[in-house]
């Protein structure tokens, strides 16, 4: 049974994720403010932690830094923030995802699920070496990609961001992580590459480039795969 910690200082949203997830099979821990959620998360040791940046004592940008200082627990960001720079400090900071109040509690769930596979991925040690999605199939440790049964060439980039991404299911990876990963430092603001090569890479192994199943564009943020 997986062990969720949520960190909201609204007490009756609280109360109210709290009894759905335990309808759900979790065991739940909460928290009002971020002091408390530290304790919890170093403590307690939850496998996903769900956080409001809006806490009364500590931001929660620095709540997920500080936690990812000694811990890789999986961290859903919920908060009323609709902003795209507010949801850029908090993944960059180093959430694996984002959720946007008001919400649905499916959507809440779905994420989780999300965030429990990588978990599953990483407590099997080895991450898995071939990924086949159907529409095509990344094998990483070759380092080759295969569209219904024939070879795709890739260019050093093209693979570099697909690797990133396929090596990260589910988790939104922002422009600017994606441009120090695959750029390095000083291409920050060069997101137009993104969008050259992630249109490339579409092209070449979506069955409909325009309506992507696979490699996703989360507008003004990042990208995500789904499997």
């Amino acid at each position: 049974m997986r062990t969720v910690l949520i960190v909201d200082d609204e007490p009756q949203l609280l109360r109210a994720l709290q009894v759905n997830l335990r309808a759900e099979g979790y065991t739940v821990l909460t928290a009002l403010d971020g002091t408390t959620a530290l304790l919890h998360a170093e403590g307690n040791h939850p496998d996903v932690i769900v956080l409001d940046l809006g806490l009364p004592d500590i931001n929660g940008v620095d709540v997920i830094a500080r936690i990812r200082r000694t811990s890789n627990t999986p961290i859903i960001v919920l908060s009323a923030r609709h902003g795209s720079i507010d949801k850029v400090r908090a993944l960059d900071a180093g959430a694996d995802d984002y959720v946007t109040k008001p919400f649905g509690l499916d959507e809440l769930l779905a994420r989780l699920r999300v965030a429990e596979r990588r978990l599953s991925n990483s407590d099997g040690g080895e991450p898995a070496r071939t990924v086949d999605v159907g529409d095509f199939v990344v094998d990483l440790t070759g380092q080759r990609v295969t569209r219904n049964g024939a070879p795709v060439r890739l260019t050093p980039r093209e693979w570099a961001i697909l690797q990133l991404l396929v090596r990260n299911p589910g988790r939104l990876i922002t422009q600017q992580q994606m441009l120090a990963r695959v750029w390095g430092a000083g291409y920050d603001s060069e997101t137009h590459y993104l969008r050259v090569y992630m249109g490339q890479l579409r092209r070449k192994l979506e069955t409909d480039p325009a309506r992507p199943r696979h490699l996703l564009t989360e507008a003004g943020m990042g990208y995500r795969f789904e499997p």
